[in-house]
């Protein structure tokens, strides 16, 4: 029986969620991708000779930044885990929901990472007291594409819903 919500579909709530598990796994692939990457990348910075050297300030933010990243990878590779444990069971539309809040999760620690990530790379690299600033310019960037503008869009344009 078709599910007339005013999505402006004519879907079914399995048709649905089927279409918006398949909407955030695409989501999922270009997150899980990045994270990844820089999650490898920080792992291998204390096994570098340069670390050792560093100061005990900028040894805690490393220590917070992979602590960021691993939870960040772990929000968002979890999607996939919870669908392959729920799978078959029925509740897709459950599912979707929750692998909707830990991609969204990810998203913000991913945030966090980057952050901490730049800011620290910005400190050992400039040992300049701008770094902060340039690192305060990059989050607001972050903010702005990340979740202003998706957030403005959503208000301006579902205004009538």
């Amino acid at each position: 029986m078709p599910d007339v919500s005013g999505a402006g579909r004519n879907e079914t709530v399995e048709e649905r969620a089927d279409r918006q598990w398949q909407e955030l796994i695409q989501e999922i692939r270009v997150a899980q991708t990045g994270v990844q990457i820089l999650f490898g990348f920080l792992l291998t910075v204390a096994f570098t000779p340069v670390f050792h050297g560093l100061a005990q300030t900028d040894k805690t933010i490393y220590i917070v930044t992979v602590v960021l990243g691993s939870l960040a990878t772990g929000a968002l590779i979890g999607p996939v885990a919870f669908h392959r444990i729920v799978s078959g069971r029925r509740i897709k539309p459950e599912a979707v929901a929750w692998a909707a809040r830990l991609t969204f999760t990810g998203l913000v620690l991913l945030l966090a990472t980057c952050t901490a990530a730049l800011f620290l790379v910005l400190r050992v690299a400039t040992h300049n007291a701008l770094a902060p600033w340039l690192v305060g310019g990059v989050l607001a960037w972050y903010l702005l594409c990340w979740f202003a503008l998706p957030l403005w869009a959503r208000i301006r344009y579902t205004a009538e819903y």
